[in-house]
């Protein structure tokens, strides 16, 4: 097993789908834009393109766009020559240098301003780079994986990002599935981060309870899988006893009080977006609720698919095609 497959953690068919394109895309010189919600794992994915290609080998440079001041994005990226600036005493070469002869990972790269865009832009064309104040152009050999959380053909349109430069990042790329739609990999991922927070704060054998299986799988989980990392670190921190239960899971809706009804639940949840229609909020509701209310009888009735059935008053074979659509395994909610 690959050091990548150790993380790209799932077994639903929308994740599966994904990870299935690695290898092809590895193999490729060309630029791949991966595209995902916050916290779907994006650079985990970029990774996982670099581990696995002909460039394994090389460096593998990181970068978070938004997190550098507009003044000091080009410096980074492309370094500067001796002199180029006052306090530029000697030559720095730049992340692109850094990475040469592997991956240049450009997380965020919606957020860069159009100058460093058009200077991107001219790198990737030519391969060629020009450091600050220098007057000579230096040639890399970089492949370069792209993120963004944000519509770029939006951006595109609304003329805050480059058209040409897009068409550039966007050779090959792929899509990264929110949390909400891989329900089969909500407790799968869980019982990792359990695993390995177990062990960081020494709490030996701990397992996940019924009611807290219930409020992991009915919730949406706006935050992805970095939401999900973050309540099972602090849920493993703060348990006192040997199996969660849903009151170590702190989730939104019990931090805001102040939010009642299913309605103002599902908002507070990013379920129901302000520019929904009408049949569109009403299906995202029907939906979120049918989720939680199956989950939640699961748990109760430890799997049981015949208790849960009579419980929600309706047939057995009825029941399974509700679990069915919603992609809920009773097995998982069996044991605990």
């Amino acid at each position: 097993m690959s050091g990548w497959d150790k993380t790209l953690i799932g077994t639903s068919r929308c994740f599966l789908q994904v990870t299935g394109m690695i290898s092809l895309l590895s193999m490729s010189k060309s630029t791949v834009l991966i595209s995902g919600e916050t916290g779907t794992g994006k650079e985990l994915f970029a990774r996982a393109l670099h581990y696995s290609g002909e460039r394994k080998g090389k460096p593998f440079v990181p970068v978070n766009c938004a997190a550098l001041p507009d003044h000091l994005v080009e410096n980074e990226l492309f370094g500067h020559s001796k002199g180029a600036f006052t306090g530029a005493l000697t030559d720095k070469p730049g992340l692109f240098h850094e990475a040469d002869g592997g991956t240049l990972f450009l997380d965020e790269v919606n957020s860069l301003g159009m100058m460093v865009q058009s200077k991107l832009l001219r790198v990737l064309q030519d391969q060629e780079l020009r450091p600050l104040g220098s007057t000579k152009s230096r040639t890399v050999d970089v492949k370069i994986i792209a993120a963004t959380n944000t519509d770029l053909r939006y951006l595109v349109e609304t003329r805050q990002f480059r058209e040409d430069l897009f068409y550039r990042l966007n050779v090959l790329s792929v899509v990264l599935p929110p949390l909400r739609d891989r329900q089969e990999d909500i407790l799968l991922l869980a019982g990792h981060f359990l695993k390995v927070y177990a062990k960081e704060f020494g709490r030996g054998a701990i397992v996940i309870g019924h009611s807290a299986k219930g409020k992991l799988m009915g919730y949406a989980w706006p935050g992805n899988v970095r939401e999900l990392q973050g309540v099972m670190q602090r849920a493993v921190a703060t348990a006192s006893g040997e199996a969660l239960e849903a009151q170590d899971l702190v989730l939104p809706e019990s931090e805001r009080p102040e939010l009642a009804g299913p309605t103002m639940t599902l908002l507070s949840r990013g379920v129901i977006s302000g520019d929904c229609n009408f049949q569109a909020m009403k299906a995202k509701v029907i939906k979120e609720f049918e989720r939680a209310y199956l989950s939640e009888l699961l748990s109760t009735h430890h799997g049981n698919i015949s208790k849960a059935a009579r419980a929600a008053n309706k047939e057995r074979r009825a029941f399974q095609r509700l679990l069915q659509k919603h992609r809920l395994d009773r097995r998982v909610f069996s044991a605990a």
